[in-house]
């Protein structure tokens, strides 16, 4: 997932999350029907593999794409988003579908629909723009090394049942690779080079399905021809999704078992669904995406779905993409893109039962290979190392462990990485020979410090003028410029008052110069200006040296 441009929008009337979604539908009739087409046969193959991957049936894969991507069209804040099952929920899934089966998913699917709309009515949809890149960089990665291994069992044509963490599967295909299918090999390998080779010969169709259709040709004629099997999607229903009950939905008990899970679903639904709404407005000429109105459309399309079979879904940056450069414009494009997947279900759902499940896997393989930020490893290689280990912790605790707590302990990180910085920009020593202390003797002017403190101040700072002093003990008057400070928090008041009692137990005395009015008052109510004293506090430099050079001199 790579951050394309700022989720900032200006919020204007036809920006509100509940004005009409129909409007402007029409506007670009020709554009959205070739960008929906096409978004529909690039989603055909997806929507059955990424089901796959998420230890469902096949079926539930298509009735997602069709119904969520239907709705979250309608309602959502991109107009040119395509919505359905993708690689990163795929990973959550497969080890929630493990541990409480498909019935609890649809229920933890409506409670993180719910989820999402209340983040959309709260407004909290810009709040996705604080996430650092190294660490939305980590979890792709991460993910895509999940689904790579995930799909080695399908790969090697093994029957072996899902598990709940990858750390598992991983353990149990590598302990049963005498059972091997080399069929099941070939399959996947002439999937792999099909779609890579077909890309360079024709970029209208997409080579994924050029690359099922082979492979599923090539499974029916070795069975035919020398009774060689390979799993195989099974039986799709060809039919629409209908709607259903979900059972045990108003169980008190069973929501709060599923909360975390829910919680886990609709962060991640949120996050790349934002992130791919941004990436679709680095590419199209449309309205700007509207954050709020995004989550509100995604949260509904996950409350509804469950309720035709399907599973939580979010905005597709793959299949987005797509829809823009076939020309979608609009909402009408997603719309199109559902319809036109119902009527391939209608007329092709027969034909599916014979594709090879090592078809699906070749497919999520070169997928997940793709998704692989390799720029963003480079470039973090080669720039900072604090941030590729942020990265890197983020990559690793979302392999070993999962999504939602690698982006917590990424943030964590990247906080702290962030304070530590700040603390060292923040703060700029002006030279001995400054023109503060021209008219002051060298043997005396050693003994004053004046650091400028530029924006934010943060504990990191306390330390610094620690460690100075320790280095420098003919200091014994040390004047912050804050003039450059235009508001302070709780933190920059802690570490002030760090900085000034540690100052004390050095002989050190604190002076201030050109406070603003609002970090006066805060200074003032907590008490700590008049710690300081209000006769050290000073409107300029001038004057605090004014004050103090009598005491320099005795």
């Amino acid at each position: 997932m790579t951050q394309v441009g700022s989720l900032d929008h200006i919020q204007s009337p036809k920006n509100n999350p509940f004005n009409n979604p129909f409007k402007g539908l029409f506007t670009n009739f020709r554009g959205d029907l070739t960008g929906g087409l096409t978004a529909a046969v690039v989603a055909l193959p997806l929507a059955l593999a990424f089901a796959v991957a998420s230890g469902v049936e096949p079926k539930a894969g298509l009735y997602t794409a069709i119904v969520a991507g239907v709705v979250a069209a309608i309602f959502g804040g991109s107009p040119v988003q395509i919505t359905g099952p993708t690689g990163a929920m795929a990973v959550v899934l497969v080890g929630i579908v493990a541990k409480y089966g498909i019935e609890k998913v649809w229920i933890a699917g409506v409670m993180a629909g719910i989820i999402q709309i209340a983040l959309g009515v709260a407004k909290l949809g810009r709040l996705v723009k604080f996430i650092p890149y190294p660490v939305t960089a980590g979890f792709t990665n991460g993910i895509a090394v999940i689904i790579f291994c995930g799909q080695l069992n399908n790969f090697f044509g093994l029957h072996l049942p899902n598990q709940e963490h990858f750390l598992q599967t991983l353990w149990q295909t590598t302990t049963n690779l005498e059972a091997y299918n080399w069929l099941a090999i070939a399959l996947a390998l002439l999937t792999i080079g099909t779609k890579l080779l077909w890309n360079r010969i024709n970029q209208s169709i997409p080579g994924s399905l050029v690359g099922l259709i082979v492979a599923t040709l090539a499974a029916v004629w070795a069975k035919s021809q020398w009774q060689l099997e390979v799993p195989t999607i099974g039986i799709i229903p060809q039919s629409l999704p209908m709607l259903q009950g979900i059972p045990h939905w108003n169980d008190f008990k069973l929501i709060r078992e599923l909360i975390n899970p829910a919680i886990a679903l609709a962060a991640l639904g949120s996050i790349e669904s934002l992130l791919a709404a941004v990436v679709a407005d680095g590419m199209s000429v449309s309205d700007r995406h509207n954050s709020d109105r995004e989550l509100i459309g995604q949260g509904l399309a996950n409350m509804v779905v469950p309720f035709f079979g399907g599973i939580p879904a979010t905005g597709a940056i793959a299949r987005t993409a797509v829809n823009v450069r076939a020309g979608g414009k609009t909402r009408l494009s997603g719309v199109i893109h559902g319809i036109a997947l119902a009527l391939i279900v209608l007329i092709f759902a027969p034909l599916a039962s014979q594709v090879p499940l090592a078809a699906l896997a070749g497919i999520l393989m070169i997928t997940s290979i793709r998704m692989m930020e390799w720029k963003a490893i480079g470039l973090l290689i080669h720039t900072t190392y604090a941030d590729f280990g942020v990265m890197l912790l983020t990559w690793l605790v979302t392999v070993c462990f999962d999504l939602v707590l690698a982006v917590e302990v990424g943030l964590i990180a990247a906080g702290i990485l962030f304070i530590k910085r700040m603390s060292e920009l923040s703060l700029v020593k002006m030279p001995e020979d400054s023109a503060f202390l021209s008219g002051i003797p060298l043997e005396f002017g050693k003994q004053i410090a004046i650091y400028r403190i530029d924006g934010p101040m943060f504990f990191g700072a306390a330390e610094r003028f620690v460690s100075f002093l320790r280095d420098a003990p003919e200091v014994k008057f040390l004047i912050l410029r804050m003039r450059y400070v235009p508001s302070m928090d709780t933190t920059g008041l802690v570490a002030l008052e760090e900085i000034y009692h540690d100052l004390q137990r050095h002989n050190c005395q604190l002076i201030l110069s050109g406070l603003r009015l609002e970090v006066e008052q805060l200074l003032d109510r907590s008490g700590l200006l008049q710690e300081i004293g209000h006769d050290n506090s000073f409107n300029s430099t001038d004057e605090a040296l004014q004050k103090i050079m009598p005491n320099i001199h005795n």
